[in-house]
C-alpha cells in the first residue's frame, strides 16, 4: 500500500483529490491517464489518501485541495491553479505543472508512506 499524508491545508473545505500515475502522459493534470485516483476526507487541516495494491515500479503522485468541492482544480488567469496543489517529491513546474521526471519515485511494493505539504 501506498499512503499519502497531505499536511497544511488552508482549511477543512471541500476534499483532496490525488492522482497515481506510472508514466508521463497526462501528468499532472489528466486524472484519466492516472492508474489509480482517489477523493479524500479532510480533518483537521490534513488528509490521508492511500492506493492499493501498487506493484513495486516508479510513480508520481499529483494532489489538490478542492475546496469548493465542484470536482475539478480551479485556476485563474493563464491556466495557475487557485487551488492548493502538490506533486510527489514537492516537484515544482517552471511556467506550467512539474514534470513526471522531477515527481517519480521508486516504489518498492512493501507499505510506504509520502508526506507532502499542500502549495496554495
Amino acid at each position: 500500500m501506498l499512503s499519502v499524508r497531505l499536511v497544511q491545508l488552508r482549511s477543512n473545505s471541500g476534499r483532496i483529490g490525488c492522482a497515481l500515475f506510472n508514466t508521463e502522459h497526462g501528468f499532472p493534470k489528466d486524472r484519466s491517464a492516472a492508474i489509480q485516483t482517489k477523493w479524500c476526507p479532510i480533518a483537521n487541516r490534513e488528509s490521508s489518501c492511500s492506493f492499493e495494491p501498487v506493484p513495486a515500479g516508479t510513480y508520481a503522485v499529483a494532489c489538490f485541495h478542492d475546496e469548493n468541492g465542484n470536482g475539478k482544480m480551479d485556476t485563474g488567469i493563464f491556466g495557475i491553479p487557485t487551488e492548493g496543489v502538490v506533486a510527489s517529491n514537492h516537484a515544482k513546474g517552471f511556467m506550467g505543472p512539474p514534470s513526471f521526471n522531477d515527481a517519480k519515485f521508486s516504489f518498492p511494493g512493501a507499505a510506504t508512506g509520502l508526506r507532502l505539504r499542500m502549495a496554495y
